[in-house]
Order: C-alpha cells, then structure tokens, then sequence
C-alpha cells in the first residue's frame, strides 16, 4: 500500500517535471502578437540571414532614374595649341575643297558661293572676294556671338582666303571631270568646316543673317539660309552652264549631308 502512494507520487512529480502543453488560450495570444509584429515591420528579414543592404520590397515599382543612362563627365576644353592646330587644319582642308570647286567652275552655298560667282565675273582673285563679302557678317558675329566666336571666323576666312590664293601656284590641274570636282570639293569643305566647328570657328556665311530674320521676322533661319543658297546656285545661270548649276545644288546637297550627319551637339566629347 505504502509502495503504491510512493509510485503515484513519483508519476506526479514526474508529469510535473515535463514540458506542458500550451492552452487554446496562450496559442491564441501568440499568434496575435505575431500578426502585430508583422503589421508594425512588414519589410523586417529573417535576422538569421545576413544583410545584403538592399531593399528586397517586391511591389516598389521602379523610378524613371532607373531607366536613364549614367551622364557623361564633363569633356575637357581644347588647349589654344589644339584650337591653333585645328583652325589651321581646318582652313587647309576646306580651301582645298573650294579650290577644287573653282577648278570646276562650279558655285556652293554661303558666303564662299557668292565669291566664286563673282570671281568668274570680274578679275578680282577669289581669296579676296571671300575675305570682303565675309567682312559685314564679322560685324554681326560680334553682336551675336561674342568676340572669343568672331575672333577665331576671322582668322579662318583669313586663312582661307590666303591657302586659296596658294592652291592654284603649288598644285596646277590641267583636266578635272566637273561631277568627281564638284562632289569631292563639296565633301572636303564639309570635312574641313567640321574640324573648324569642333573648334569653336567657321568660315563666316549667312547663317548670322539667319538668325536675325528669324528673330525680327519669325521666319525660320533654315528656311531663310536655304532661300540664300538657292539665289546663289541660281544666280550662277548667268556665268556657268545649266549642267554646272545642276552640279553644284547636288554638290550642296552633299555639303549639308555631310554637317548632319556629323555635327550634332552633345555627341562627342570634345569641346
């Protein structure tokens, strides 16, 4: 009888000894403070997981700086050595072209056609006519452009006019097929205007003229360029034959292809 208490108190103290069951009650509590947890911290990870520092939120939908390529640093500015070398560089190549053009007896577009039309007229060289036509549009580039702008289109035309007046002393062409002159010398004074825009020059023109019509008149200055260029190559009808005229407007067809598809702001980086 004594054996049998001392057994049941041992089973007792043994069922007391061992981990109870949780009750509906303490279940119920748990999980509400799980669901409050989760509610105050919904973006809280696993702290057993290590931190990879991002943010792994899956419904944050992605700003529209994601999409956008990284901006370019700032290109550094041409030394006055590169100016210096690419304004002579410039002026060689683009005399050259013209050069090939009177070869040709064939007119552009621009400040540089109208000289050629009126060296075929009179007896005045060419690199004189395109210094002196150039001469009001100087006047106008310091008023619209500023004096660094206008400094540099003077040295140009200047140079210019003298390569051109030395083209015809150091290279003598006796026979020129005048399709291969009038569209080899377009696409050469392209090339050379190219190098001089990258260097902050040009040879002058009526593109100054332009844009003060568009900004007196509303007109456009594309509209208004291309009307001048269109006069000049016309009034070319008057020194040169139909077939040269022809030849030249294709010719500026291939000067201005040459400045689109190639000098747009903003794609290179030198400056």
């Amino acid at each position: 009888m004594d054996s049998g208490i001392v057994i049941l108190g041992l089973t007792a103290q043994h069922h007391k000894s061992l981990p109870q069951a949780p009750t509906c009650g303490q279940v119920a509590l748990a999980r509400t403070v799980t669901e409050n947890v989760t509610v105050l911290d919904p973006t809280a990870s696993d702290p057993t997981l290590p931190d990879t520092g991002s943010d792994t939120r899956p419904d944050t939908p992605p700003t529209p700086e994601a999409f956008r390529a990284p901006l370019a640093p700032p290109a550094p500015r041409h030394s006055v050595l590169e100016d210096v070398l690419g304004i002579l560089t410039g002026t060689v190549i683009a005399s050259f072209g013209l050069f090939l053009l009177k070869s040709s007896a064939a007119v552009t577009g621009g400040t540089a056609g109208l000289a050629l039309l009126l060296s075929y007229v009179g007896a005045v060289p060419f690199g004189v006519l395109f210094f002196a036509v150039n001469v009001p549009f100087f006047l106008l580039a310091i008023w619209k452009k500023g004096w660094n702008f206008t400094l540099r289109t003077v040295a140009a035309v200047a140079l210019v006019s003298l390569f051109s007046s030395l083209h015809p002393i150091l290279l003598q062409v006796d026979t020129l097929n005048p399709v291969y002159g009038v569209l080899l010398g377009n696409l050469v004074i392209g090339v050379g205007l190219l190098v001089l825009f990258r260097h902050k020059a040009s040879l002058g023109g009526f593109n100054i003229l332009a844009l003060i019509v568009q900004e007196r008149l509303g007109w456009r200055a594309g509209y208004v360029q291309m009307t001048l260029d269109v006069v000049i190559v016309l009034a070319a009808l008057t020194v040169v034959s139909p077939l040269v005229v022809l030849l030249s407007a294709a010719g500026a067809v291939v000067l201005n292809l040459v400045l689109a598809l190639n000098h747009r702001p903003g794609r290179y980086l030198g400056t």
